[in-house]
């Protein structure tokens, strides 16, 4: 039996803001409750009708699952981490004389533009009221943060004459926030 029109305009406008994944769950939930209906002698337009009303507006179920969105809790857990890692990374380059270390102003530039790129990125993770923007902008900003950390690292293993333990405190921090970058993108990508 084909679906109803109503039911698939309804799953059409979830379609256009969710991953198939979640979409297919609904679709499933909302054919059994059109199902339902019909078992209990309900027409089949007013059935389809009546599931769509229980199921609720799709805009707002969309947001919903926006908000709950596992790219939002990565990136909100990743901003908040990063007062900390940069406070650590601070006091290694202040530390450690880190304006006579042999690294060209161009690389400078162009870390700080990496790190501000990747903070927005995250930024609009976190604060993302649609789905599919709030997970790309995640995973970009999750693999940003892991590449940034891993370079901070050996960058600072190659330009430093020694390892302090100022610099061993800023490179676990920056391990840690691999770990939970990797730990972010997995729900990410599994949608």
């Amino acid at each position: 039996m084909s679906e109803p029109r109503v039911i698939g305009a309804y799953l059409a406008v979830l379609a256009a803001e969710l991953p198939a994944s979640i979409v297919e769950e609904l679709a499933g939930g909302l054919a059994e409750t059109y199902q339902s209906y019909l078992r209990q002698g309900v027409a089949p337009g007013p059935a389809a009708q009546s599931a769509v009303a229980e199921f609720g507006d799709p805009h707002v179920i969309a947001a919903e699952f926006a908000r709950v969105n596992p790219a939002r809790r990565g990136a909100r857990r990743l901003l908040l981490t990063g007062p900390v890692a940069g406070a650590c990374w601070a006091a290694v380059l202040i530390t450690s004389r880190a304006w006579a270390w042999p690294v060209p102003l161009l690389a400078r530039i162009g870390f700080g533009l990496v790190l501000l790129t990747v903070i927005g990125l995250l930024a609009a993770a976190a604060l993302g009221t649609r789905y599919r923007v709030a997970a790309r902008a995640g995973i970009a900003g999750c693999l940003g943060i892991a590449a940034i950390d891993a370079i901070a690292i050996t960058g600072a293993m190659l330009a430093s004459p020694s390892v302090t333990p100022v610099m061993i405190s800023a490179m676990t921090a920056s391990t840690v926030r691999i770990a939970l970058s990797v730990q972010a993108l997995r729900p990410i990508l599994t949608r």
